[in-house]
């Protein structure tokens, strides 16, 4: 009997003890997962909110491109509008300049005093001074209008000394303006050319003081140091003259380029002011050239800091990825762990070995 109850306190003394060992081994095993769990939830709390930082980072990236398209967009728009109303107001100044021709041709035609296409002399059309004096000028203004754009040249402009030529342009960049005068010298040439022999070197006297006459005029009326440039122009609306000139009257072309005035047709008044147009064009492209240099540098800063931010959101990427892998790891070890544990038999020598692995 008392042999029974010592080997049943024994036995229960057994089991205690197992129970206690198998006890403290889970113990043992929660305490180290635990620190682990927490760190996988700090990590993931971390990861989350990087993420955040990236999408908000885009998204702020998608606003600032968004506003750069759209400052872009609104500039060329002005720009195309104000070149679309440059070019409606050069038509119509063209047109109004075509009705001026139209109107001053039906003069001409009407001073024949036919309508059947009789030819006149020209002599006989412009006998009259005011009516020389308004062809030239007439033809002269169609040839600046037709190639100049508005607002850079005007007709009978007042200089500083009271003065008025026929016409001053203005070149951009410049404080000084180009005048251009037109003279119709006909009458001393048509007496030279119907003037005999014995009366050919008076009339030619005539045709020189004549032309030295319009070039001091031009001379001391319309260069002004500081308000115009040299030399001035001087428009002859006669082909034929220009070339009588050049030709018989070489003193009178030297002596009219000493005084700063040059003398032209109207093939050669083309051609200077084809050179001036050409100025100009040469400098709105300076300065649209400077616009554009501007706005390449602007976007260029902006995608400078757009590869910065491509950067910084790699370098965020790659982090998170290796802070993902090292999570991965970290389960992968956790998972091994808890099958560990869960494939423990419970035995003699086990809680020992079991306490020993955790």
């Amino acid at each position: 009997m008392e042999l029974s109850l010592i080997l049943v306190i024994f036995l229960a003394a057994a089991f205690t003890l197992l129970a206690f060992s198998v006890i403290r081994g889970r113990t043992r095993a929660t305490d180290v997962l635990a620190p682990r769990l927490d760190a996988l939830t700090t990590a993931q709390n971390e990861i989350a909110g990087r993420f955040a930082q990236a999408l908000d980072g885009q998204s702020a990236l998608q606003n600032m491109l968004a506003e750069r398209i759209e400052a872009l967009d609104r500039r060329l728009g002005e720009s195309l509008k104000d070149t679309a109303t440059k070019t409606a107001e050069t038509l119509g100044g063209i047109q109004t300049r075509l009705i001026v021709i139209d109107e001053a041709q039906k003069n001409i035609s009407a001073l024949s005093g036919t309508l059947s296409g009789q030819v006149v002399s020209l002599q006989e059309i412009f006998s009259n001074k005011q009516a020389r004096g308004l062809f030239g000028q007439t033809q002269m203004e169609a040839i600046v209008a037709d190639a100049l754009p508005p607002g850079s040249y005007e007709f009978q402009a007042t200089l500083s000394n009271g003065s008025r030529p026929d016409c001053v342009i203005r070149l951009p960049g410049s404080k000084t303006s180009i005048v251009i005068d037109s003279k119709f010298p006909l009458e001393s040439f048509t007496a030279l050319n119907a003037a005999g022999e014995a009366e050919r070197k008076t009339a030619a006297a005539a045709v020189r003081s004549d032309m030295l006459k319009h070039v001091k005029d031009i001379a001391e009326k319309y260069i002004l140091p500081g308000e115009t440039q040299t030399p001035a122009i001087m428009f002859v609306p006669s082909e034929s003259i220009y070339a009588e000139l050049h030709e018989n009257f070489p003193d009178v072309i030297q002596r009219s380029q000493r005084a700063q005035v040059i003398v032209v047709s109207p093939n050669i008044l083309m051609l200077a002011i084809t050179t001036v147009q050409t100025v100009m064009k040469d400098a709105r492209m300076r300065e649209q050239a400077n616009l554009i240099q501007k706005e390449v540098g602007v976007l260029l800063g902006d995608v400078k800091r757009l590869g910065e931010r491509v950067v910084n959101l790699q370098r965020h990427f790659n982090q998170t990825e290796g802070d993902i892998k090292d999570i991965a790891t970290s389960t992968e070890k956790i998972v091994k762990r808890a099958g560990a544990i869960e494939a423990v038999e419970l035995g003699s020598g086990e809680p020992a070995k079991l306490a020993k692995e955790a």
